[in-house]
């Protein structure tokens, strides 16, 4: 909380237009192009990270395919998690985010502007219908992000199990899988301090069809869960 006030005030002159902003984009979202949607939320980012105190280390953007239609697969921390991939990937993206959170005020209209979706993890029919939508965008180009863990990991930088139903339309879609190492992502917003922080964002190599074709879902979870925790390790700062 503190951190999300030192967020406001730096930005205090700013923040009347950037909510307006965001508000209208939300509402609007088919006026404008993704691509012009993600600057926004990119700049809207950018100026609460540096007034947040946070420096995004950034690693292995050239491992972003260039070809849109791929997905993110990072470990997850917390709330700031999408924050910092947004700022360190140039490409725009949408989420998949759990139900519960979808109408937390700022987050709503972050996730209205990115066309995200939100599952229900109770609702299996309903999971069903997000999962068929998002083969379909990813097939025809857009990209997105999924929590394999379903919910962030309250043990600073230790990676739980990675859901093998949160590849399902990943492999039915056919397209690049990124997995994206999380590092101290959780100390922005889930610890008291407003010391100045670093955020590592590593982009892995990304896994492709002719490589996960054969596997089964919970294989290729738990393939993009080893290779994480193996960058987190060599990279965490004790």
């Amino acid at each position: 909380m503190k951190r999300i006030l030192l967020m406001v005030a730096y930005n205090i002159l700013l923040v009347p237009y950037m909510w307006f902003k965001l508000c209208y984009y939300a509402s609007h979202v088919d006026k404008y192009t993704e691509e012009e949607r993600y600057k926004v939320l990119r700049f809207i980012d950018s100026r609460a990270i540096k007034g947040g105190r946070v420096t995004i280390d950034v690693h292995g953007q050239e491992n972003i395919p260039e070809k849109n239609g791929f997905m993110f697969f990072p470990n997850h921390q917390g709330l700031f998690d999408v924050l910092s991939i947004m700022a360190a990937c140039p490409r725009p993206f949408s989420v998949v985010m759990k139900k519960e959170i979808q109408n937390i005020p700022f987050l709503k209209q972050v996730f209205a502007c990115m066309k995200a979706y939100a599952i229900d993890r109770d609702d299996v029919k309903q999971a069903m219908k997000v999962i068929i939508q998002v083969t379909k965008e990813v097939k025809e180009g857009r990209n997105y992000l999924i929590f394999a863990e379903g919910t962030r990991t309250k043990d600073p930088n230790h990676v739980h199990e990675f859901k093998g139903g949160s590849f399902k339309s990943a492999m039915k879609a056919q397209c690049p899988v990124v997995p994206v190492a999380m590092i101290d992502a959780y100390k922005p917003f889930d610890t008291k301090s407003i010391e100045k922080v670093t955020v590592q964002v590593h982009f892995l190599e990304p896994i492709c069809y002719e490589e996960y074709k054969n596997m089964k879902s919970v294989e290729l979870a738990a393939e993009v869960k080893s290779r994480i925790e193996k960058v987190i390790e060599k990279n965490e700062k004790k």
